[in-house]
Formats: structure tokens, sequence, C-alpha cells
């Protein structure tokens, strides 16, 4: 059921979301400075203190495809409004958490609101806005997150060196409450009529159950050891639970996902570009983060500083997505974002002067933005508005889950090559390595996007006619 709004419940919601989106970016991103400080003042090892950004990320990628779910099925205005309280409860109770334990626990609570809200506000803006300015709307909002990701280095670092890391944690406390009371006030309420107020429970419990496993053996495999018994039984549940939530899914009457949603290819096709590009992104920043300090020998300020040109790039990634979208289709910016970020990593290891490093470094960041910022845009375009919120919960799993797999890859890798060759030289085979993959996925991202033009079963390149903004959508749909 799409929402009827006037321009006043239109704003509203759109700035309820968006700050709702920048409080999550910005507490991720300005976390990952704080780990020192929080191991001395807890009394912890960096390595104990390191489970505030595990737990994190193991919560909000096992609950994103509930949360888009939940909100589909019973509404999407209660959903926004039930994962802001109880990101902003979890934020109190970070900032007040007196050991590693309680705080760990308030950090998975963070992630399970977060991972109803990021979803459901993608979908309480497609189902808001007019398919006129719906891209341009996303666009908006994504913008608006990526600052936050721009920001949190910065924010987290003079926090931890200046009035301490819980102040990172108040910071967020009263953000997301305004974000909150606006969309107690603003924003619609919407479902998806044709499914019954009813939650394919043992799915969510398959799907989180595989999920878990899955994260946990991806990100602790390198400490257990790869061929440990441990990182194998979690690698064994996690295929074995998976596969049984396939059946599931299959089999149940009204099932979490519905599996038809993966023959509609300019889903498909979004989703692995965008995939790939937050892949790319994940490891483009933790090899430069290495070089920069380890190389070149630069100060984490420093190194600070020469990022500041890739994450200007990246908050701008969303509006020029949004405007793109009106002149191109979806999986062809996709595919544009593909080349940008391709090319700009594997130029990234040919370049070590700094007048030349520092815009290259930008333009990697503009099309890596591009591609994971717009992948949330595109998926809302070849979708159907009542599937929206399940649609966005499946493209931001494949996001968080590959994201943390390329991370774990990249530093088997390090570890396999550094003993042979110097540190900069695995660097820059990796990097390699990630570039050329992204440009031939772009390649077959047009190329299978020229067949189904040839077949008639999605429209040409050309810009899209008013009124035709979701022919797409409606072509390929399951």
């Amino acid at each position: 059921m799409r929402a009827e709004s006037s321009a006043a419940a239109r704003t509203g919601a759109f700035v309820a979301v968006a700050v709702a989106l920048f409080c999550i970016q910005l507490d991720f991103f300005a976390l990952n400075l704080a780990i020192p400080g929080m191991s001395a003042e807890l009394g912890v090892t960096v390595s104990a203190a390191q489970w505030t950004l595990s737990a994190y990320m193991l919560a909000i990628g096992c609950f994103f495809i509930v949360g888009g779910r939940v909100g589909d099925v019973f509404g999407r205005r209660g959903t926004l409004l039930a994962g802001i309280a109880l990101f902003t409860a979890a934020s109190v109770g970070c900032a007040l958490a007196p050991g590693l334990g309680l705080l760990v626990a308030a950090r998975i609570a963070q992630g399970v609101g977060a991972a109803f809200v990021f979803p459901v506000s993608v979908s309480v803006i497609t189902n808001t806005f007019p398919d006129r300015t719906r891209a341009r709307a996303l666009g908006g909002v994504f913008g608006v997150a990526n600052i936050g990701t721009a920001l949190g280095p910065f924010v987290g670092g003079g926090f931890t060196e200046g009035p301490g890391w819980r102040w990172i944690f108040w910071l967020m406390a009263p953000l997301s409450l305004i974000s909150l009371l606006i969309a107690l006030v603003y924003v619609p309420d919407s479902r998806d009529t044709s499914a019954p107020r009813e939650l394919d429970l043992l799915g969510c419990v398959l799907i989180v159950c595989s999920l878990a496993t899955l994260t946990m053996a991806v990100e602790r495999g390198d400490a257990w050891g790869w061929d440990s018994a441990r990182t194998l039984v979690f690698f064994s549940v996690a295929v074995v639970t998976g596969g049984l939530f396939l059946v599931r899914e299959r089999l149940a009457r009204h099932p979490l996902i519905d599996l038809r949603l993966f023959r509609n290819v300019p889903y498909v096709l979004v989703t692995g570009m965008g995939s790939l590009s937050n892949m790319g992104y994940a490891v483009t920043v933790f090899l430069a983060t290495l070089y920069l300090q380890g190389v070149r020998g630069l100060s984490p300020l420093l190194a600070g500083t020469v990022f500041l040109a890739p994450a200007l790039l990246v908050a701008l990634s969303g509006p020029l997505g949004a405007r793109l979208a009106q002149h191109m289709r979806p999986t062809a910016v996709m595919a544009l974002a593909g080349a940008v970020a391709g090319t700009g990593m594997y130029a990234l290891t040919l370049v070590t002067a700094w007048w030349l490093y520092v815009p290259v470094f930008a333009w990697c960041g503009l099309g890596l933005g591009l591609g994971w910022t717009f992948s949330s845009v595109a998926t809302q375009q070849v979708v159907p508005p009542a599937r929206a919120g399940e649609a966005s919960g499946v493209l931001l799993t494949f996001l968080v889950t590959l994201g943390a797999i390329a991370l774990a890859g990249t530093a088997a890798g390090i570890s396999a090559m550094t003993p042979q060759r110097p540190p900069e030289e695995a660097y820059d085979a990796i990097l390699r390595l990630g570039g050329v993959v992204i440009l031939a996925t772009a390649v077959v991202v047009m190329a299978v996007r020229h067949r189904l033009v040839v077949l008639g079963r999605i429209p040409p390149l050309s810009m899209r006619a008013r009124g035709d903004a979701g022919q797409e959508a409606g072509r390929q749909r399951p």
C-alpha cells in the first residue's frame, strides 16, 4: 500500500530517515579509532575491545532481512520507530556501560536497532515519495548518511583524545532522539497489503543462525586458524542452516524472502555490483590505512587528512547517483560506478607521488561510494514498492556479509604474501585483483543488460519518459 503523503510529511520523513542513517554511519566509523581508548579505560586487551565492533557487525548483518520484512508485513512506520528507539536506548547504555560485557551487550542492541532502521528507512522513502522524486530523495538521504561516514574518523579520534570515547555515544543519543520525535510526527505508515500479518519465525531463526555463524567464522577465522575445528564447525553450521533456510522459504506459505526475487535480473545485477563495490571499498580503505601509516610513515591524523578527499566524494555520491538516475537506467549507473571504481583501484597501485595519489584515491572513492550507495537506490527502482523492505534487507545483508568476507580474505592474503615480498607489493597485488574483478563485472552487467534489451525484457538505455520510472521493475517483477 502506497502512503498518501503531504509535502510536510515527505519533508519530515526525509529528515527523520536522513538523521537516523547519519547516526548509524557516524557511530560505526567513529568507533574504529576509539578501540585503544576503550581498551585502556576498561582494562582489557585491544583484541577483547574489538568485540565492540564485531558484536555490532554481527547483529546488524543478521537482522537486516528480518527488519526489512517486518516493516513490509507489520507496517514501516512502527518498525522504524521501534528501531530508532532501540538504537537510542542502546546508545545511552553504551555511554553508561561500566565494563566490557555490558558494553558489548549494548552494542548488540544497537546493531539490532540499526538493522531495523536501515532497510525500513529505504522503504519508507520509496513509499512516501512519488516516482518522479523518489530517486532524488533516496540520493539525498544517502548523501547525508555518507557525511556521517566521512566525519566518523575525525569525531571518533577527537572525542577519544578529548573528553573520552563515551561521548561518541552521548552524541548519538540526542541526535537519534530527534530523529525519533520527527518520525513520530511526520512519517506515514505503509505496508505490503498482499501479505498477511504473519512472520516466518522459523525462517527468521534459520537465517539469523546461518549469518551469525558465518560472520563469526569469518571474523575470528584468522585468530582461531582457518583449518581449526572451531572455525570449521561454524562454517558447517552456517552452510547447513543456510540450506535449511532455502528449503523452508520454498515450502512456507508466507516466506521471509520470496525466492522469485532472484529471478528479477536487474535486481540481481544491481545487488551483485553493489556488493562488489562495498567489498572494494572496505578493502581499499583497509589497505590505504596500512599503506599510509606503515609504508609512508604518516601519523593517524595526517592519514586521516588524506582520507578527506575520497570521503568527500563518497558523501557526494548519493546526490550524484540520484542525478544520474534521471538520465540512465539503474543497471547502467551501477556499471558506470564499477568502471570508475575498477580503474581507480588499479591506478592506485601505479602512483606514488602525492600530487597524483590523492586525486586517484578520490576517484577511487567516488566509484566505490557510488556503487554501494546507489545500489540501495537502484533496488527500489527495479522491484515493486510493496516489497521494498524485503529487497533492501536482502541487499544490505549481502553488502555487510560479503564486505566482512572480503576483509578477512585480505588479511589472510597479506599474511600469506608478506614473508616472500614487501608489504606494499602485497597491497598492490590485492588492489589490482580487486580492480580487475570489478571492471570485469561492470562489463558483464552491461552485456547482460544489452541482451535483455534485445529480448525486449527491459527498456533501452535512453532517458526514461515521464511516467516510465517503474517500467524496468514492472517487466522484471517476480
